[in-house]
């Protein structure tokens, strides 16, 4: 007899991040994925598969500027109303647009999807040393994390879209040069990590942190970059990874 704590719990991974080391980004996720054996991860490069999405219990992101389509959107909308969880990492939000002169734009190309995940990009600094400080010291997400500092991270600038419960935050307030709102975020010290932002009966975890890329990823920008793996290097990291994951599968 199959008992409560042996049922297959179903988790979509879609990884597909321009200018990101989607390999180990995808490969990392998968060996936490692969720590819970009950779980059945399937892996894709998009939202096509809206049925597949729809009948998991858990949607994990890690993407940059992959635009679901208005179809995909409205799926998406439906699997969090009839109650998913998607944990999104990242630049999830992000959607990028090159200006004449080589600045990276970041127009609103799809509304519905930045409703649904609580936030739109808009710029970032360079790589620098940010300190990540726990807002909500009693959320199981959160409880007993201490403050901790992540290197050559993208401090992310995001425009707030409706309600978010915000659970880690850092400060930096630099202009973000190359963007064409290059001055977005500087009036302000703090900004979100991760936020919780819910949607009918379901639920987004936003992770802004987690940015990564390989000495092949910056083309056609740049032809080899140094290997960056930011917030991957701090074990922080990988238990607010691990918790998202318990999150999503109702084990948390």
């Amino acid at each position: 007899m199959e008992m409560e704590s042996d049922r297959q719990i179903d988790v979509y991974l879609v990884v597909n991040a321009k200018y990101h080391d989607t390999n180990f980004a995808r490969l990392e996720l998968l060996k936490l994925l692969a720590e819970n054996e009950d779980i059945n991860a399937r892996v894709a490069d998009s939202f096509s598969d809206i049925d597949g999405i729809s009948s998991s219990t858990l949607l994990i992101t890690y993407t940059c500027d992959l635009r679901p389509t208005p179809q995909e959107q409205v799926g998406l909308r439906k699997f969090l109303e009839s109650g998913g969880r998607w944990f999104a990492l990242h630049a999830t939000n992000a959607l990028l647009e090159f200006a004449e002169d080589g600045r990276v734009d970041t127009p609103n190309l799809a509304p519905l999807f930045m409703e649904l995940l609580g936030s739109r990009f808009i710029a970032h600094p360079s790589n620098q040393r940010i300190e990540i400080k726990v807002t909500d010291v009693q959320h199981p997400l959160t409880a007993n994390i201490s403050d901790f500092e992540v290197d050559d991270e993208e401090p992310y600038y995001c425009e707030p879209i409706g309600d978010q419960l915000v659970l880690l935050e850092a400060s930096y307030n630099l202009p973000s040069s190359g963007y064409v709102r290059s001055d977005y975020g500087t009036d302000r010290d703090s900004h979100p990590q991760m936020y919780l932002h819910p949607w009918g009966e379901g639920e987004v975890l936003y992770l802004s942190l987690g940015h990564c890329s390989g000495k092949h990823d910056m083309k056609p920008i740049a032809d080899i970059s140094p290997v960056v793996r930011g917030s991957w290097d701090s074990p922080t990291y990988y238990e607010l990874l691990r918790r998202g994951i318990a999150w999503g599968t109702g084990s948390l």
